[in-house]
């Protein structure tokens, strides 16, 4: 296996790259420390991944009274709501499938549409997926990816005067279901390079106008995120700033879970207490002096509409979305803090890397000692004040397991499918969330078979649119997971005094 590597400075507040933090090793233990409990999330929901931690020789752990999402909108697929025909010709042979709008609940409030950007892999039912970045997915390294967001901002639900629509691409009186598979089959084009037409005349002529005009647009930021999403430092002052990145009118912030207890605040940069925030606000964590060396989580929400143009991915193997509308929905973001008084304060980040085809591990050390952890079967000691990504290869639709190591028999891992390429000509498969045997996985078929939705509905009537831990109470893991899932703290139990 090849595996590459990175390494650079590391900044004590800002580890890069953001992703999904692993788990931190951490000096020799301290008398002050050595008693400290603390919490393993419930969860672990991440871009595409499903991370897992294990400790030898631990104890019990307690599930944490937090939800941790991951960077934006958390959703639930409910099938293939607006839709008609349209026919894929590959390898030869042609495929009629259905083209068109999917609809998504958002968890805590909200609907989405969405249009698929994956042609060939499998759609299931009832799958989480999550707001996510276009490197985390098949348009990670698709020079058209621009073009499909034009066509989302210029055609139909975002564009719903069909009348004013048809004129302007020349087709022929459309419908609800003939705009959408018109605007899917377009979108394909382009994300899949797939030789694909509308059945419907209007809806094929709707396609080839959008395909002929479409130009470039950048992709939009996330619907909430706080940058960066993990800080660390020593007790006894204010780590940050975080900054709130958001189109959301208000944001709120919710200290950390023990703030009660443990006297960690939610401040601005002059130490008073907030509570909200809008878009370019800075806050920080006060951690006030003497508290024991340890770890806490900042939570942001807000109710806002997502972005279109922003990707989703799913935890599962179900094809890849792209946002075409959003109502008010509600979105959360999380930063991870932590602190020690001396010592390594390093933290572990993970996320897909599309590009080269596999995980990027990153390790970032902001404390004054040492720590090594092994990857890959490869041992690594990250300097104080450096940080070192290392990718490793991963396979295209198949299974896999990244673990990462430390002394005293923890471990954390990675598991997952990676799905950022699409298959070209290959045909569709069938899909065992199918509720018709012909039905192929390009598109799933309704919840309800045969049905589907006569188009925007209740909430979605106007669619919105607009642009780690210190290890100084033993060995500690931390998993921090930004981009979708949980937060996981598990502690080795203190050695019983003597």
């Amino acid at each position: 296996m090849s595996i590459r590597v990175h390494e650079h400075a590391a900044h004590a507040n800002e580890p890069r790259p953001e992703g999904n933090s692993v788990f931190s090793k951490f000096a020799a233990p301290t008398g002050r420390g050595r008693g400290i409990a603390r919490r393993i999330a419930a969860a672990a929901l991440t871009s595409g991944l499903v991370a897992t931690c294990t400790a030898a020789g631990a104890g019990a752990a307690a599930a944490d009274d937090g939800t941790h999402r991951q960077t934006g909108a958390v959703a639930t697929l409910d099938g293939l709501k607006t839709f008609d025909r349209a026919t894929l010709r590959a390898n030869g042979k042609s495929h009629p499938i259905p083209a068109g709008l999917f609809e998504m609940t958002v968890d805590g409030g909200g609907r989405l549409k969405t249009y698929c950007v994956d042609l060939h892999n499998p759609t299931q039912v009832q799958a989480k997926y999550l707001e996510a970045p276009a490197a985390q997915t098949s348009l990670a390294a698709n020079r058209d990816a621009g073009r499909i967001r034009w066509i989302l901002r210029n055609s139909f639900p975002q564009v719903d005067d069909l009348a004013a629509l048809a004129k302007a691409a020349g087709s022929g009186p459309l419908t609800q279901r003939t705009a959408a598979a018109g605007t899917q089959v377009a979108i394909w084009r382009y994300s899949d390079g797939a030789d694909v037409d509308a059945l419907d005349p209007a809806a094929e002529k709707l396609a080839d106008w959008l395909h002929r005009r479409a130009r470039d647009i950048p992709e939009p930021r996330a619907s909430l995120s706080l940058e960066p999403s993990t800080v660390s430092g020593r007790p006894g002052g204010r780590l940050g700033p975080v900054t709130v990145r958001t189109d959301a009118d208000r944001v709120s912030l919710a200290p950390p879970a023990d703030a009660a207890a443990s006297g960690v605040r939610v401040t601005d940069a002059a130490g008073k207490s907030v509570t909200s925030a809008v878009n370019g606000t800075k806050v920080y964590l006060d951690v006030p002096a003497g508290a024991p060396d340890g770890s806490a989580t900042l939570t942001a929400q807000a109710m806002t509409p997502v972005p279109v143009g922003r990707a989703f991915i799913s935890t599962t193997r179900s094809q890849a979305q792209i946002l075409a509308g959003s109502s008010e929905s509600t979105v959360s973001a999380t930063a991870g803090v932590t602190w020690a008084a001396k010592g390594a304060i390093p933290a572990f980040s993970a996320k897909r890397n599309c590009a080269e085809g596999g995980l990027d591990v990153t390790a970032a050390n902001s404390g004054d000692a040492p720590f090594t952890f092994e990857l890959g079967g490869i041992e690594h000691t990250i300097p104080a004040g450096r940080s070192r990504t290392v990718t490793v290869p991963v396979a295209e639709d198949q299974s896999y397991d990244v673990t990462v190591s430390a002394p005293g028999g923890f471990s954390a891992s990675f598991k997952g499918v990676l799905d950022c390429a699409t298959t070209g000509l290959a045909a569709p498969v069938a899909s065992s969330a199918s509720p018709a045997a012909e039905t192929p996985v390009s598109q799933l078929a309704p919840a309800s078979a045969g049905g589907s939705s006569a188009g925007p509905e209740g909430d979605l009537a106007a669619t919105g649119s607009s642009d780690a831990t210190p290890m100084i109470t033993g060995i500690a893991i931390t998993l921090v997971v930004i981009g979708g899932g949980a937060i996981f703290f598990l502690r080795k139990k203190p050695a019983p005094k003597e």
